[in-house]
Formats: C-alpha cells, sequence, structure tokens
C-alpha cells in the first residue's frame, strides 16, 4: 500500500514517553503491534516533518 492509496482498514496510534527515555509511537491494527521508539531528537525530527506534511496538505486543499 502506497501513501497516497486509501484504506478502510481501523487503526490504533498512540504516542508517549517511555519510562527508559525514549518516545513511543505504538501502531496496532487488528492482531498487528507495532511500537516504535526513538529518541527525542529523532522524535522532533518525526514531529517536524508531521507539521510540514500537514501545512502541504492544507496547500493541496485549497486548490
Amino acid at each position: 500500500m502506497g501513501i497516497n492509496k486509501q484504506s478502510d482498514m481501523e487503526s490504533n496510534l498512540q504516542i508517549g514517553p517511555t519510562d527508559q527515555g525514549m518516545v513511543r509511537i505504538y501502531v496496532s491494527a487488528g492482531t498487528l503491534e507495532i511500537p516504535m521508539d526513538f529518541d527525542p531528537d529523532e522524535a522532533d525530527e518525526i514531529a517536524e516533518e508531521i507539521k510540514a506534511s500537514a501545512a502541504a496538505a492544507r496547500g493541496i486543499t485549497k486548490k
């Protein structure tokens, strides 16, 4: 599945700090569970990418 392909699959996303000083992004869908741990600097970079993508998406939807 590509980033532009829509899906009816439902999933759950959780984001929070771990007791090891990491930031965890946890995705679950059906029986699939994906925990992804990032150091705080990596998490900041991901947050910046999400914000840039949101800004770009706003530009696309205004056309």
